[in-house]
């Protein structure tokens, strides 16, 4: 039984996903953002003091991409990571630290003005995040077209599932990941998956659900 700490829509949408997808069983427990990560209580399970959290065998880690690679490696038989030794193995590391490297850091930039000392991002600044994110998703949607329509070609893994968490988060940004077509295409392929509906109606989410 695993424990995710999470809140809805956050970086612990994908690792909730991850859950559903397997069938595992799992227990969830809603984080405020604006009070329980701050905690003397939750910063003993994460010292960010972020979610998502996810207790496994009643230790506690933290990093939504390091989540998912366990739990794909603890559940083989889902199919959700290529096995050692597999020439798509490599691919799989590569995209999942991808998109936490190039566009994770970026989002969060673009989200939370604040921890770079400012209410509001100036223009400049503004323009230079869009930049990096648009040019990370070209170079995915670049990929895709050549090799989906999966990451990994024809078959899904964790890294899409991943990959379709940050393009959730661009739904209101000035240019969308679905604007770029083999991303729509690899979006619509997660959204119409029994895990993804399931996901919307526990965490109460209604924005971009297909």
């Amino acid at each position: 039984m695993y424990t995710l700490y999470y809140s809805p829509g956050t970086a612990s949408m994908v690792v909730h996903l991850m859950l559903l997808e397997l069938g595992a069983p799992h227990h969830l427990e809603r984080v405020d953002l604006d009070e329980t990560e701050r905690s003397p209580e939750y910063l003993r399970l994460n010292p960010r003091g972020q979610v998502p959290t996810l207790v496994i065998d009643g230790k506690p880690y933290f990093e939504s991409a390091a989540l998912v690679m366990i739990l794909a490696d603890r559940h083989p038989d889902a199919g959700l990571a290529p096995p050692l030794g597999s020439p798509l193995r490599a691919s799989w590391c590569q995209w999942i630290a991808f998109m936490t490297n190039a566009l994770g850091p970026h989002y969060r930039q673009w989200f939370y003005p604040p921890e770079l000392g400012a209410t509001e991002h100036p223009p400049a600044v503004r323009a230079a995040l869009r930049a990096k994110i648009e040019a990370a998703w070209a170079l995915v949607n670049d990929h895709l077209q050549s090799n989906g329509p999966y990451l990994l070609g024809s078959e899904l893994s964790a890294a899409d599932l991943l990959a379709t968490m940050y393009m959730r988060w661009s739904r209101n940004m000035p240019r969308p990941a679905t604007e770029w077509p083999a991303l729509r295409r690899l979006a619509d392929l997660i959204r119409a998956r029994p895990s993804w509906a399931r996901l919307y109606e526990i965490e109460g989410l209604t924005e971009w659900r297909a």
